[in-house]
């Protein structure tokens, strides 16, 4: 770790250089991202510098508590252990600004939720998972904009599409990609025999403008009448937009505004997080081995975790950890289980290099 911190160190004394150069001075752009850079290192540098002197008088003061008279050995066993107090509370900040960030952390989510092996149960376990991320962003403040459901007609859903917007809600959600189970009874199950049933989620990034450039050319849009469940007709106008974006193959369709101004605003948004989704999994896939976990890619044909109504238990394959509370948890209060394997991910970014 004092490797790496040593770098950073260097790195931010290298920055110091560039930005007093009168070139960097005279180019706007250089001079906001060598700024930036800075600014982004410097609590970090700050607090290992801090350290470093925390740890010098610790360790000068630590002498003189093994030496000369009584008195002047117990002031200095009491200054001893007031800096390693606070030494260990640097340290601990440390570790928690030596997370690589993702630049996509404030960014606002597209989740997808759909229904996967396991028929109707399928289909009613993905509607418990909408509801369980909707109740949790509520609890949050954040904002839910459903872009699209198809229901079953029995309560459940076979796909559903939102926006959740507010503040750093993909540091939070971006581990909830994955395949989920579920192992219940179902209502119809006269037996009592437990069922196991699958739903898939995707958590996206929402891409602006900015971060992804679609060439109109590679667009065909096909405009259709929206339709409701069982083929009844909602509008007799062409409001339903399809847009196939023609060099990935990528197919988004937008039916729930009466608008078809408005459901292609929303299907270019849809269109925009997969196309950027896709180019961020192309530069994860670069990445060398040694920077994955040996728990899990991302990869969402992963069964990330389980939902064992009958133990009413809730299990994160993927570290290990359960927690007992089902009911309360598809409820929205996911809070604790989210927080744990956030941890354990930032825990094993910790491990790679600069």
């Amino acid at each position: 770790m004092f490797d790496k911190l040593n770098a950073v160190e260097a790195r931010y004394n290298d920055l110091l250089t560039r930005i007093a150069d009168p070139a960097v001075q005279a180019d706007p752009g250089e001079y906001r991202t060598q700024a930036k850079a800075l600014a982004d290192i410097e609590p970090l540098v700050e607090r290992f510098r801090e350290y470093k002197t925390v740890a010098r008088e610790l360790a000068e003061t630590e002498e003189l508590a093994t030496s000369g008279d009584i008195d002047m050995r117990e002031l200095a066993q009491q200054e001893a252990k007031s800096l390693t107090a606070r030494r260990d509370a640097l340290l601990a900040e440390i570790k928690t600004l030596l997370v690589p960030k993702d630049p996509n952390d404030a960014k606002n989510v597209v989740v997808e939720i759909r229904a996967g092996t396991g028929g109707g149960e399928a289909a009613l376990f993905a509607s418990d998972l909408l509801r369980m991320y909707t109740r949790f962003a509520e609890r949050q403040g954040w904002k839910v904009d459903m872009m699209s459901t198809s229901e079953t007609g029995v309560g459940g859903i076979k796909e559903a599409i939102a926006i959740i917007e507010g503040r750093n809600v993909y540091s939070r959600l971006k581990y909830e990609s994955g395949v989920h189970r579920v192992q219940r009874v179902p209502a119809t199950e006269a037996s009592g025999r437990i069922h196991t049933s699958t739903a898939t989620v995707a958590v996206l990034p929402e891409a602006e403008d900015v971060d992804v450039q679609i060439d109109p050319k590679d667009l065909r849009v096909d405009t259709f009448c929206s339709s409701g469940p069982g083929g009844q007709s909602v509008n007799t106008t062409y409001s339903a937009v399809r847009i196939t974006h023609i060099p990935t193959g990528v197919v988004v369709s937008q039916q729930d505004e009466k608008s078809q101004i408005k459901n292609r605003q929303k299907a270019m948004k849809v269109l925009r997080s997969r196309l950027y989704e896709m180019e961020l999994r192309k530069q994860q896939d670069a990445i060398a081995k040694d920077r994955r976990t040996q728990v899990g890619t991302g990869d969402r044909s992963e069964k990330i975790r389980t939902y064992n109504f009958r133990d009413n238990r809730i299990t994160d394959h993927r570290i290990n950890y359960s927690m007992h509370q089902l009911s309360e948890a598809l409820d929205g209060n996911i809070g604790e289980l989210i927080d744990t394997v956030v941890t354990h991910y930032q825990s094993e970014k910790l491990k790679e290099p600069v």
